[in-house]
């Protein structure tokens, strides 16, 4: 059945915002040529959408003609203010950003073990409300947070993890307390990071790949045909538990040494450097073992022991990507995390080179192109999409 005109002036809205979005501020001319609309039909939306608040006159195209056809149409950016946090077991990081993604103030504080769980949610609702005061912004529509364990598909929560901070599971709730207009939704992790390597990092030309995520600890992510999957109950990709060769022993239900944690977590990764003889001294917040990664990076070349660590953790890496390349085939693997990140395109060779080996099915390692960021990105772009999904939405007429 043909569409209804509202439901076609719906979609023919939403489609010019997705491309305003997307592009930048456009003519109506440039509309018109990118969604195959009639002028007459562009001007309608373009009447519409500036008197609902949503697209402005930003400006003018650099033609020479001037008139209604130049002007350059936009989308108001100021029409909403959205948060995104990184939440680390010491720390959090927050930025605010307006309607189109464009950060207009960024601020870290550190959480040490000592604070007790009322004041450091406290800290951490205070920076929020520090950033967003920055930032010009009166309120915030939507907040995204990023933290590591695992989400419940049902509630939407982070559920209680083993060996994670008590004030973790209750900042969603503080938040939504102190920001009680803001929807505020929270999501693992290794899963944001995903999610912005595929937006706007290493997996841009990837429709189906797994980011592999080594740090403190050990996770992977999971897109199989452009879509992230959580499983049921949101622990898709919790390979730390893995059994793999080489461990004293089994995982447990509650305890993930014995797994594939136990060869690549960033402890293990520590006591295999100093088996090589691999020393180096911390940058900032990170774990040691990623300080000791990239030290054996910048002197692989001329330091043998440097050379046969970074080949060990390659060893150790590859066990557990091997067991995810033989279920999913996703084709395409990236290195993420504060270790995969120091490890950079040395460490991906490496592993890419025994995947070979291993596997009769072809997969590109690559490391990730957005660093430290990779949390904060796919969080600021989860609390977009939610913001724009709800603010594009047809209203009725």
């Amino acid at each position: 059945m043909p569409a209804s005109p509202s439901t076609a002036r719906a979609i023919n809205d939403r489609l010019a915002l997705r491309l305003l979005q997307q592009e930048g501020p456009l003519t109506a001319g440039q509309l018109k040529k990118l969604t195959g609309l009639s002028r007459p039909t562009v001007a309608d939306l373009v009447e519409r959408l500036t008197a609902s608040g949503l697209v402005e006159v930003a400006g003018e195209s650099g033609e020479q003609r001037r008139g209604p056809n130049a002007k350059l149409y936009g989308i108001v950016a100021d029409r909403a203010h959205l948060a995104a946090l990184d939440v680390r077991t010491g720390g959090v990081t927050v930025l605010v950003s307006d309607l189109v993604g464009r950060v207009l103030a960024e601020a870290s504080a550190p959480i040490g073990d000592e604070a007790g769980t009322g004041p450091a949610v406290e800290q951490a609702v205070s920076l929020v409300e520090r950033a967003a005061k920055e930032a010009g912004a009166d309120r915030l529509h939507t907040v995204g947070i990023g933290a590591p364990g695992l989400i419940d598909p049902a509630s939407g929560e982070l559920r209680d993890s083993t060996g994670l901070p008590e004030w973790h599971r209750r900042l969603m709730a503080a938040l939504q307390e102190r920001f009680p207009e803001a929807r505020v939704g929270v999501e693992n992790e290794t899963n944001l990071a995903a999610l912005a390597e595929q937006r706007d990092g290493a997996a841009r030309d990837r429709e189906t790949f797994v980011l592999l995520w080594l740090g403190l600890g050990i996770g992977a992510a999971v897109v199989l045909d452009g879509t992230l999957r959580r499983g049921v109950s949101g622990g898709a990709g919790e390979i730390g538990f893995m059994p793999v060769p080489g461990t004293a022993g089994l995982p447990s239900a509650t305890d993930c040494e014995g797994g594939f944690h136990s060869v690549a977590g960033a402890a293990a990764v520590s006591a295999l450097a100093a088996e090589h003889g691999v020393t180096a001294v911390p940058e900032g917040p990170e774990p040691h073992a990623a300080a000791l990664v990239r030290e054996a990076v910048r002197r692989s070349a001329t330091a043998p022991e440097a050379a046969r660590f970074l080949d060990a953790l390659a060893d150790r890496v590859a066990l557990g990507a091997a067991a995810l390349v033989s279920v999913l085939d996703p084709g395409c693997l990236v290195l993420a995390g504060e270790i995969g990140r120091a490890g950079a395109d040395a460490l991906a060779d490496r592993v890419q080179h025994r995947l070979a080996r291993m596997s009769p099915l072809a997969t590109e390692v690559r490391a990730t192109a957005l660093g430290g960021g990779a949390v904060l990105r796919g969080a600021l772009l989860t609390a977009r999409d939610r913001a724009q999904d709800e603010l594009f939405a047809p209203r009725d007429r």
